[in-house]
């Protein structure tokens, strides 16, 4: 009966980890995916710089097909955990236990990736000014994208102050993704009139602060963090099921033979008899004959 229960235990803790495997990868899959249109304009403004080596080295193993897959997989996993868990077998847990395995080592190889800081100083943003002049030509519409996207998203303007568009360009004034409220012609209008209707925080302090690790990040971090303890407490708890599961339907093993039985069975019947040996056999045919003649007297009474 404990066994029972330490069992059915074992299955609950199971399932919950299961689901939380569930929730946790997909957290993991929509973070990644909201990082990655970052990323690419990032990568896109600091192109052959130092600034991009530090992007992907601070970014790439968190958004990195390899680690998509990985939580992909996670999910797999966890169905067939649950599914191993809910019928009790034995072969479904063995590779729910091992991919568990191989994955966490996936894991821990990214996360010490990660965790390296990336070798980028202030002065660095710099550089960035050297994609400016060719922002609006016709065969970088990308580059100009990526411009408008990050100084909308991260709400700046410029490198250092938005002042750094008319210095590298040959603009009168910033572009419209500058402004606070957007609209065409917002930035000319500002130029002109009110200047505070212009992002005052240039976009390099951004860059800087997004390379240097962002609060996605952390959160990504901290999910790889729980998903690594959580899958170190359900390959225990899977080895603890397996362990029971498996005992319960080894086979019981034979009783043990009574020696004494043992003995008779393969002693013969009749031991030849020893000198001065009295065989108990005469005395309790003796001890046995008066009850009976007394039983017999007792029968003719009755008749």
């Amino acid at each position: 009966m404990a066994r029972e229960d330490s069992v059915k235990c074992l299955r609950c803790l199971l399932y919950a980890l299961n689901l939380l495997f569930w929730l946790m990868a997909l957290c993991v899959l929509g973070v990644a995916a909201w990082l990655r249109d970052y990323l690419n304009n990032v990568l896109t403004l600091t192109a052959d710089t130092r600034l991009e080596e530090a992007a992907i080295l601070t970014y790439s193993p968190v958004v990195h097909p390899v680690v998509i897959a990985v939580c992909c997989f996670l999910i797999i996993v966890a169905m067939v955990g649950y599914c191993g868990t809910l019928k009790c077998n034995l072969l479904l847990l063995s590779w729910y236990f091992g991919s568990l395995l191989v994955i966490f080592c996936v894991e821990l190889a990214s996360g010490v990736w990660t965790y390296e800081e990336p070798s980028v100083q202030r002065s660095d943003m710099i550089s960035l000014k050297s994609r400016m002049p060719n922002y609006g030509l016709q065969r970088y519409q990308w580059l100009t994208h990526a411009w408008n996207s990050f100084q909308t998203e991260f709400k700046c303007c410029g490198v250092i102050y938005f002042t750094d568009w008319l210095e590298m360009t040959e603009m009168e004034w910033p572009p419209d993704s500058c402004c606070s409220d957007q609209y065409p012609g917002c930035a000319r209008h500002a130029h002109h009139r009110d200047l505070s209707d212009l992002y005052q925080e240039g976009c390099g302090p951004k860059i800087y602060s997004f390379i240097r690790g962002t609060k996605q990040l952390q959160v990504l971090r901290f999910l790889g963090v729980s998903i690594g303890v959580a899958q170190i407490l359900a390959m225990t708890l899977t080895l603890t099921l397996l362990w029971a599961l498996y005992y319960d339907r080894k086979p019981p093993d034979p009783a043990p033979t009574d020696p004494v039985t043992h003995t008779h069975s393969h002693c013969p019947t009749e031991e030849p008899q020893k000198p001065g040996h009295v065989h108990s056999r005469p005395s309790e045919a003796w001890a046995s004959a008066p009850l009976n003649g007394h039983a017999q007297f007792e029968m003719e009474q009755l008749s």
